[in-house]
Order: C-alpha cells, then sequence, then structure tokens
C-alpha cells in the first residue's frame, strides 16, 4: 500500500510538471509592464521620498515643524539649495523648532541681528521655511558663500556653527524611515 501511495504521488507530481500551465496573456503583459514601469522609476530616481524622510526624521524628534517637511524640499527645490541645509540650521538655532520664541515660528534665529530681541516673526512654519531659505539662496549662496562654512561665518558668531550644521545635515541624509539599524549621529550641544 506504501508504494502505491508514493507510485500514485509522483505520478502526480510528473504530471504537473510536464502539463502546460495556462497564463492570460493580458495577466502577463501587466505583470510585467508594472514590474518594468516600477524598475524604471527606480532607475531614474523619479520615486523622491526626501520630505517623506525628513518628516519622519522631525517626528522622531517630535519637533513642531515635522507636519512642514514638505515644504523644506519644495523651496530646496525651486531654488536650487541642498534640501537638508534649512531643516539643519534649524537643528543647530532652536533644535528643529523646540526652543523658539514664543508664537514666532522662527526656528532658525533669523533677522535676530536687526535689533530685535527675537530676530524675525513669521505666521507659520512654511512661512518661515520659505523666508530663510530664499534669504540663504539671495543673500548668501548667490553671494558667494557656497559651503556651510562659508554660510556660518555670515550667519552666526559660533566658531562651531558650522560643523554644527554640517553634523545635522549628516543626520538627516543617513535617517532609515523604518527604523532599521538607525545610526543617528549624537550631539551634545
Amino acid at each position: 500500500m506504501k508504494y502505491l501511495i508514493q507510485a500514485f504521488l509522483s505520478i502526480m507530481v510528473l504530471i504537473s510538471l510536464l502539463s502546460p500551465s495556462y497564463v492570460r496573456a493580458s495577466e502577463e503583459k501587466k505583470e510585467t509592464y508594472q514590474t518594468a514601469t516600477l524598475a524604471n522609476e527606480l532607475s531614474d530616481e523619479k520615486i523622491d521620498n526626501r520630505a517623506f524622510r525628513l518628516q519622519k526624521f522631525l517626528e522622531r524628534r517630535d519637533s513642531p515643524m515635522a507636519k512642514a517637511a514638505s515644504q523644506f524640499v519644495k523651496e530646496a527645490d525651486r531654488l536650487g539649495i541642498d534640501w537638508r541645509l534649512v531643516a539643519a540650521i534649524s537643528g543647530n538655532e532652536s533644535y528643529f523648532g523646540w526652543y523658539t520664541p514664543e508664537n514666532s515660528f522662527n526656528g532658525w534665529g533669523w533677522a535676530v541681528w536687526t535689533g530685535m530681541s527675537y530676530g524675525a516673526s513669521f505666521t507659520n512654519w512654511e512661512e518661515g521655511i520659505t523666508t530663510v531659505s530664499e534669504g540663504l539662496k539671495f543673500d548668501y549662496i548667490d553671494r558667494g558663500f557656497t559651503t556651510v562654512e562659508q554660510i556660518g561665518t555670515k550667519y552666526a558668531a559660533d566658531p562651531q556653527w558650522a560643523w554644527k550644521v554640517n553634523h545635522f545635515m549628516k543626520e538627516i541624509e543617513a535617517f532609515d524611515v523604518y527604523g532599521k539599524d538607525e545610526r543617528l549621529l549624537a550631539l551634545s550641544l
């Protein structure tokens, strides 16, 4: 009986291997097309997750700026600046919006030099991001201050400013959205 069952199972396996499997051409084409499209998007770098990554990075720090993450990327792209720069400056100046003058939405220490004790005041994070991004582009980068180190000589009196901003830029870049083996660089301010 044991041999009879083994023979039957062997015949069934053999039949399934030899018989053609039927697949509709449209299903095969659809599956192949979807795979090829995804592969093209990945290879062409059409999938842009910078805003999502930055939002998750800011959320991890309980930053009040987290919901405005897409504004950082939008303004950086519009002005041709590094998408991490304005967020990294806020990390240095206010720990991503945690330490700001009340209701100022100024996480960058922007316009403190104007004589106001707290600098500029914005109506929301998006306005602050836009203003600071434009200021960096037109008043710094377009005037030859193209590196974080050069910007720091004009932006802040702290000789460690550029190091700290670069540090936060590296943290943003290295951030693992999915939390797998995240390698955050510790910074003691």
